[in-house]
């Protein structure tokens, strides 16, 4: 068995912990603001999160496993990592230091990562790229309803 196989699920299982735990901390707080009604359940959003989380793990999987090198692998690990700290990020900087306009810009670069991963990603695998769209597709919605939460609470 394949040494990533249980490091890449790790890491990823850690960044999910990791913006749960900022999260969590900050619910009280998000009780309290103003936010629209169609914002889905946390129930949703935890599974959806969930399925995402997944997803992305099989995604660097299939690409840890392509036998790519050199500087598109590089980037391709450098945008993961730099993906995982961004989506950590706005857990904290949304849920811990109520910064909701900030949260929206750090949205935006988080969905910048993603898409970059899917264009990366397409020459080695196209399943890897697009096991990553629903990702994207989250992300995007989350800058938008952080852009609706953040004018709500102006």
């Amino acid at each position: 068995m394949k040494l990533n196989y249980v490091i890449i699920p790790l890491l990823v299982f850690l960044t999910s912990f990791i913006g749960s735990l900022a999260t969590s901390g900050g619910m009280e707080w998000y009780k309290t603001i103003k936010i629209p009604s169609w914002t889905p359940p946390g129930s949703v959003i935890g599974l959806v999160w969930t399925i995402i989380f997944i997803l992305a793990a099989f995604s660097a999987i299939i690409v840890w496993n392509s036998g790519v090198s050199g500087n598109r692998f590089n980037w391709i690990i450098g945008i993961f990592i730099a993906n995982a700290i961004l989506n950590i990020l706005w857990s904290y900087i949304f849920f811990n230091q109520h910064l909701i306009a900030t949260a929206f810009g750090e949205a935006i670069l988080l969905d910048v990562t993603v898409i970059a991963l899917i264009i990366l990603i397409w020459p080695i695998s196209k399943l890897a790229s697009l096991l990553l769209v629903p990702y994207a597709s989250w992300v995007a919605f989350a800058s938008y309803l952080t852009f609706i939460i953040w004018n709500l609470n102006k």
